[in-house]
């Protein structure tokens, strides 16, 4: 038998064994000489394994925060509009920007008017090298999610890819009841919000962009922002 018609029969080989079905971690799925099924519905049981998260508000937000710290995220709660100008001016003022970049949304829209610098707004026919010279990404969310310190961001929320990825500052501002417990809610919301019209770039941002590829030292900014900010905004309060 050459090398090549061993290679196929390996191959056909793995082909009969089902392979373990995303959140299952193999248990059940194990040791089986058969052709694939059909597809089954989503694991039911990810919180079973996944870090559990209080059942509270205030408990899913302290949680974030502590995630945040973490992870070197810079995570404020703010009362009201005036709090969130007021916080906005203070970033500005002690970052030196001189340029902005944010997508049109009543949420960015007040960070605009607040910080009243030159603000690019990324739509169709923007400049990428105008968006790289910016100081600073503003978006919103579609959710943060407490369990991971995760932002969930995507092409609607955060307008487009770039923007959140190209300047060395994102700042993100989100609602409280944005603040979801875990994972599985966060897969949940996207399902329901978009159904069958899906986002083409659906994203998880765990703390700023970061590598420790090199004698495990870390070193934020590798590919991407190199700070992340998050303005939390409590319900009913603008």
């Amino acid at each position: 038998m050459s090398e090549r018609e061993k290679i196929l029969a390996r191959i056909r080989e793995a082909l009969r064994i089902r392979a373990p079905f995303p959140g299952t971690h193999g248990h059940d799925d194990q040791h089986h000489d058969h052709a694939p099924s059909a597809p089954r519905p989503a694991a039911t049981h990810a919180r079973e394994w996944l870090p559990k998260v209080g059942p509270t508000s205030e408990e899913r937000l302290e949680l974030f925060r502590l995630q945040s710290a973490d992870l070197k995220t810079s995570f404020h709660v703010v009362a009201g509009k005036v709090e969130l100008s007021a916080k906005l001016c203070s970033l500005r003022d002690a970052a030196g920007w001189k340029r902005i970049a944010l997508h049109s949304t009543p949420l960015t829209s007040i960070a605009r008017d607040a910080l009243g610098l030159p603000a690019l707004d990324v739509k169709p026919g923007y400049s990428v090298a105008e968006l790289e010279a910016c100081d600073v990404g503003i978006t919103e969310c579609d959710a943060l999610i407490a369990q991971t310190g995760s932002l969930l961001i995507t092409t609607r929320s955060a307008g487009g890819r770039a923007l959140s990825v190209l300047p060395p500052h994102h700042l993100v501002i989100a609602r409280r009841n944005q603040l979801l417990p875990d994972l599985p809610a966060a897969f949940q919301l996207i399902a329901e919000k978009y159904g069958s019209d899906y986002p083409s770039f659906i994203s998880l941002v765990t703390g700023p962009s970061r590598t420790g590829d090199i004698e495990r030292i870390l070193v934020l900014g590798a590919h991407g922002p190199k700070e992340l900010t998050v303005l939390l905004i409590d319900d009913g309060l603008i």
